[in-house]
């Protein structure tokens, strides 16, 4: 019996996603949960896992092309000695952004026999993301107490389950970030010229034209993909929408400074970098607490202004694809070491770009 393995929903909004890598070959046994393609859509890069035990059949995309949500990327078939494979897999990994706190909501796989019932043995309900961190600790998801939303296991929750059944010993130290350098190529950042068959579509829909600058000299044409045109789209309706406003003070922190490096080697050796950015994060949660009005957005359609009464804090992380904001959520309810580890994880995957989406949104 074959299983056909359709492109999952990845996000509010996200309707497609370009392949850059697949990860498995035709006639190759996999494991459930094993990584079979990693995408890149309009927020990150996405690792794919595969929702069943069996033998690849049939891959039926390559790398470069564009998939939309819904069409069959893989065959699988059954491999000697292992369960039977489901018959039409109805995959959602989903980082689904809710209305006020923005929790994610993920719908895990749901195994249907041929007469449409349901097998035994159903998935614990966990993103992608969260399988591959439980995946790299070594920890057994079905032993897990999920947090979110349905019983749904976060990342935390793996971490935390890690952490207190060890040996008490602190976390090991994550590896260093690679360099950016300093000159990024158009090809890096932008993924090259205008493939075949690739159709275009204006940035907006108040589009200035503009002049033929190639009368004047040579020109590269570059489409404005993924990441780099969720940027652009992003930083424009944040221009036009919302006020822009800079103050500047002066601090002596000479012995804030001091502490920091009295106890950077500490948090290092917990995988964390014990910086001025950790200690901003702080100070900026203090500050939206006592002033409400800076951590509210105005809903233009209704006329209300939203105080929401959480705090996540976007960070900007420079990478070879351009500046992008994870977000780092409940500062306030945080420690300065627990903020140095996340924030050095968080930077680290974001250039590598292998960040989670639900670390992307939120961000009040």
């Amino acid at each position: 019996m074959s299983t056909e393995f359709l492109l999952p929903d990845l996000g509010e909004g996200i309707h497609e996603a370009e392949v850059l890598g697949i990860l498995v070959k035709e006639g190759e046994s996999i494991k459930e949960d094993q990584g079979i393609f990693e995408v890149e859509t309009d927020k990150a890069v996405v690792e794919i896992p595969s929702p069943v035990t069996g033998v690849v059949e049939k891959i039926h995309v390559k790398v470069g092309q564009t998939v939309k949500v819904g069409m069959v990327m893989v065959t699988f078939g059954e491999s000697k000695g292992a369960q039977p494979a489901r018959a039409k897999e109805e995959v959602k990994a989903s980082a689904v952004a809710a209305h006020s706190a923005e929790k994610t909501v993920h719908e895990v796989a749901v195994a249907r026999t041929n007469n449409g019932q349901t097998t035994t043995g159903r998935p614990v309900p966990a993103a992608p993301a969260t399988r591959r961190v439980a995946r790299e600790l070594g920890v057994d998801l079905s032993q897990v107490i999920g947090s979110g939303p349905a019983g749904r296991v976060m990342r935390e929750d793996v971490v935390a389950f890690k952490e207190g059944v060890g040996s008490g010993s602190a976390p090991s130290k994550l590896p260093a970030a690679p360099k950016v350098p300093d000159t990024v190529s158009v090809t890096t950042m932008y993924g090259g010229p205008k493939k075949e068959g690739e159709a275009l579509e204006p940035f907006s829909t108040s589009y200035v034209e503009m002049p033929d600058f190639s009368k004047y000299g040579p020109v590269d044409r570059v489409p404005l993909r993924s990441i780099r045109r969720k940027i652009a789209q992003s930083m424009a309706t944040s221009w036009a929408h919302i006020p822009h406003v800079t103050h500047c003070d002066e601090a002596d922190i000479t012995h804030l400074n001091e502490s920091l490096k009295k106890h950077e080697k500490e948090i290092a050796e917990r995988g964390g970098r014990l910086t001025l950015t950790v200690v901003a994060l702080k100070a900026v949660a203090s500050a939206l607490k006592k002033y409400p009005q800076f951590n509210s957005s105005l809903d233009e359609k209704t006329g209300e202004i939203v105080f929401k009464r959480y705090y996540n804090i976007g960070i900007a992380v420079a990478t070879e694809r351009g500046l992008i904001v994870p977000v780092i959520r409940n500062v306030d309810q945080k420690s300065l070491p627990e903020l140095a580890i996340e924030l050095n994880d968080i930077a680290r995957k974001t250039r590598e770009g292998k960040v989670e989406l639900d670390r992307l949104q939120g961000g009040t």
